[in-house]
């Protein structure tokens, strides 16, 4: 087969146990990208170039919750019955800490597994549960969102495309999500790919200013920099114009975030569903290396290049 899903076994010394196990994607014996159910919420990581660099970052030291490339929401909102009415919970499904006074969520992977689609396209389907925290009569916490989450990886020899859809639906209350800004597809460059450590930001109309583009209505995003050797790589996002035009925030330092809840809040009410998706382009060379305009046309009419 020319794509291998496997669990990344580790040799430990006896007595000694792994909290959790990865699964790494391999293409014609190559590294593509790991499925990491980390401890707060499931995310990729490493993630590759076709050439064989790591472009992202695991946990920095900064921000221990920019995991890799991730999906998180802060302010989700469940409408849950009180005496003689309703009230607001308000939970933190971003930050790995208490944030603005909400103890952290976790996003928990009950199951994974892979199918292949063609011989360059293989799909990793996940159900993930939002899982509040323990809580006044809710020891192990509240479902409060429960997520289907697709991810078709399209390997090639220029670059690598990561398709992702989530869709979420209530658990049992229904649900707004937003307003905030820490929603919903991100990522995190490694660090000597940073904009201060001489990588840079590029987006759709040519902008390479952080503060250009955040807020603003680029189409896409693409993050590049050194990893090495004198080799230049980068990640570009490109959500999809029918589910996903919002709000952008980009730095200097790393990160990239995008997402519709900025300013205006998404209501879910229980037997409804929402579905978000976003293109990942991982590749070598810098963003003029890579046909972004062609991609995301093709990605948004739904044919992909």
């Amino acid at each position: 087969m020319s794509f291998v899903f496997e669990t990344d076994t580790i040799e430990l010394p006896t007595g000694a146990w792994s909290r959790t196990r990865r699964r790494m994607l391999h293409w014609q014996g190559r590294n593509l990208v790991g499925f990491t159910p980390g401890e707060f919420r499931p995310y990729l990581y490493p993630v590759y170039t076709p050439a064989g660099f790591a472009v992202t970052a695991e946990s920095p030291a900064d921000h221990p919750h920019h995991t890799s490339i991730w999906i998180g929401a802060d302010h989700v909102h469940a409408r849950m019955p009180a005496a003689a009415g309703h009230e607001e919970y308000t939970y933190n499904f971003y930050v790995n800490q208490v944030f603005q006074g909400r103890a952290p969520g976790r996003l928990i992977e009950d199951m994974i597994e892979g199918t292949l689609v063609a011989p360059d396209r293989y799909r990793v389907t996940q159900r993930i549960r939002w899982q509040g925290p323990a809580e006044w009569a809710a020891p192990e916490g509240r479902t409060i969102l429960i997520e289907t989450r697709e991810t078709l990886v399209r390997p090639s020899e220029r670059y690598n495309v990561i398709e992702i859809c989530s869709t979420i639906a209530p658990g049992e209350w229904d649900v707004t999500l937003g307003p905030t800004r820490h929603a919903y597809f991100n990522f995190r460059v490694a660090d000597p790919m940073r904009g201060t450590a001489g990588g840079g930001l590029r987006d759709d109309a040519g902008r390479t200013a952080a503060a250009e583009i955040t807020g603003g209505t680029s189409a896409w995003v693409d993050y590049s920099g050194p990893v090495g050797g004198g080799n230049i790589a980068g990640v570009a996002l490109l959500p999809h114009p029918q589910t996903m035009r919002g709000w952008w925030f980009a730095t200097d330092w790393g990160v990239v975030t995008t997402g519709p809840f900025r300013s205006n809040a998404k209501a879910l009410r229980r037997g409804e569903s929402l579905s978000f998706d976003a293109c990942f382009v991982v590749h070598d060379g810098d963003a003029a290396s890579v046909p972004l305009a062609e991609l995301y046309r093709a990605y948004a009419a739904g044919d992909p290049a």
